[in-house]
């Protein structure tokens, strides 16, 4: 009998003795599996899955991919220091707080602690209080709000070098993106199930895991557990202060793959081979529509990475509304507010989601008018939902914004996704300014150049830390690979929150 055999049949087993009886699968018709997997489309993702995780720390990685990743840790920290303030993040504080008064783990910007789980939930919220931190376009996923705190936390806890939680975070970044894919974005969502939330669960724990030096076995266990855990909505559209959002990006995950992490090196146990079940989490029925693609979990490991494909914002809001933003800072250099009379913003994909968003950082009108008004874009008034709602000179402008699908931006079947957008200003003066932005360096195809990179941190962390600081931060983030540990690192994040 083949290894998938004994798999199938022994959970089939499982699920009669569970029942009581066989007879009441056998009155359903068998094993209640639902349609089997296509036989040509099944292959084995344990083995190589587990043991890339479990090497995470060690794992041999191009030059170039290891910058990306010191970036990545640099822009998640920054927006953490950036976001300390915000209400997503004092909530994360005051839960922690509240559930572990005892801990002794840090609470990244701030100078609080709590328990290990805890401690990187309340710094999960924090770095994605806001729309600055990462993403990665073609996994629909965020993942440096839970991947980054938690291998930090893992690696001073376990007195890691800056070299192995680089190596860490790389690896939780490659199971977070290509987790959604395999699975096929579009059966997350049919499911109701928020890339968003499962992946940087699944992310998290892997980059824990390459830090506690669990075994593949151990990572087998971990991988039920994180199975169990894989939850969120995409109900956080119609959240509006960003805390149920925050939850789902950053905070659960991060509280989640820590959790499953450290219950299998405690000894729990789960399914086995969960990922090559059928009757599995990963290749449940309901992922079994067009686009899955099982085997892409694992294929290219080591030649093919996430981190490539890695996008960053270079303004404090939405990834979609970058493009627009760029062409309205732009027009504003020489368009007077006043002699507004409409504009309209033609971007490819859903635009009526961003013309009507609850939150300020996805809301073209609102931005648009904060921009023109204020002849700029600040990061406080770009997440301000009281000024969204309240400031009438912004809400009397944003009716003069209309937000179009342009399917013509929108790109083809198997291109590589990019964000545009064209915006055209008409004046009432009868003539028109327009500009049309292609992308918005910080996408994949285009990304930040690591002077940029640092640009951007230095206007996150100045203003809360100092110059100094933020040249500090910029610094250890670069040096990382030859640090000893991260203990200079944990150190910075440390100050008093307000």
């Amino acid at each position: 009998m083949s290894r998938r055999s004994l798999i199938k049949s022994g959970y089939a087993g499982a699920i009669a003795m569970t029942a009581g009886t066989t007879g009441a699968l056998a009155q359903t018709g068998g094993d209640q599996t639902g349609d089997a997997t296509p036989e040509e489309d099944w292959r084995e993702i344990t083995p190589a899955l587990t043991a890339y995780i479990a090497g995470g720390a060690s794992h041999e990685v191009p030059a170039a991919i290891r910058e990306r990743g010191r970036l990545h840790v640099l822009d998640t920290l920054a927006s953490i220091i950036a976001c300390h303030s915000l209400e997503a993040a004092q909530l994360g504080r005051k839960y922690a707080a509240a559930m572990s008064p005892g801990g002794e783990s840090p609470i990244l910007g701030s100078r609080q602690t709590a328990s290990p789980i805890d401690a990187v939930f309340a710094s999960a919220m924090t770095a994605h209080a806001a729309e600055i931190n990462d993403f990665i376009p073609s996994a629909y996923v965020q993942p440096g709000p839970a991947i980054v705190p938690t291998a930090l936390e893992t690696a001073r806890q376990h007195k890691r070098s800056g070299k192995e939680f680089v190596g860490a975070v790389i690896a939780g970044y490659e199971i977070a993106g290509r987790l959604p894919k395999a699975i096929g974005t579009r059966n997350l969502y049919y499911a109701g199930l928020a890339n968003h939330g499962i992946a940087p669960t699944f992310g998290a724990a892997a980059a824990a895991a390459a830090m506690m030096r669990l075994t593949p076995n151990e990572v087998d266990h971990m991988l039920a557990y994180c199975a169990q855990q894989a939850s969120g909505s995409w109900q956080w559209l119609l959240d509006v202060r960003h805390i149920e959002k925050a939850f789902v990006f950053g905070g659960m995950g991060a509280r989640n793959g820590l959790q499953a992490a450290m219950m299998a090196q405690l000894g729990f146990t789960g399914v086995p081979a969960s990922f090559d079940n059928e009757n599995g989490w990963f290749r449940w029925r309901a992922f079994q529509g067009e686009g899955k693609d099982h085997a892409s979990l694992v294929e290219g490991l080591h030649e093919r990475y996430e981190m490539s494909l890695a996008a960053m914002k270079r303004y404090p809001v939405g990834g979609p509304t970058q493009p627009a933003v760029r062409a309205l800072l732009d027009l504003r250099q020489t368009v007077r507010p006043e002699a507004v009379e409409r504009i309209v913003v033609a971007m490819p994909g859903e635009a009526a989601t961003f013309e009507r968003a609850n939150m300020p950082a996805l809301n073209i009108p609102y931005l648009a008018a904060i921009i023109m008004l204020d002849g700029r874009l600040d990061f406080v008034d770009a997440q301000s939902l009281s000024r969204q709602e309240n400031d009438e000179a912004a809400r009397g402008f944003a009716q003069k914004v209309t937000v179009v699908r342009d399917e013509a931006q929108e790109m083809g079947e198997g291109e590589d996704r990019t964000e545009s957008a064209r915006v055209t200003v008409s004046l009432k003066d009868g003539s028109q300014q327009e500009r049309y932005i292609a992308y918005v360096p910080g996408f994949p195809t285009h990304p930040l150049a690591k002077p940029e990179v640092e640009e951007k941190a230095r206007e996150l962390v100045e203003p809360v830390l100092g110059k100094a600081k933020a040249n500090r931060l910029i610094g250890l983030c670069d040096e990382l690979d030859d640090a000893q540990s991260v203990d200079a690192v944990v150190d910075l994040m440390r100050f008093e929150a307000t």
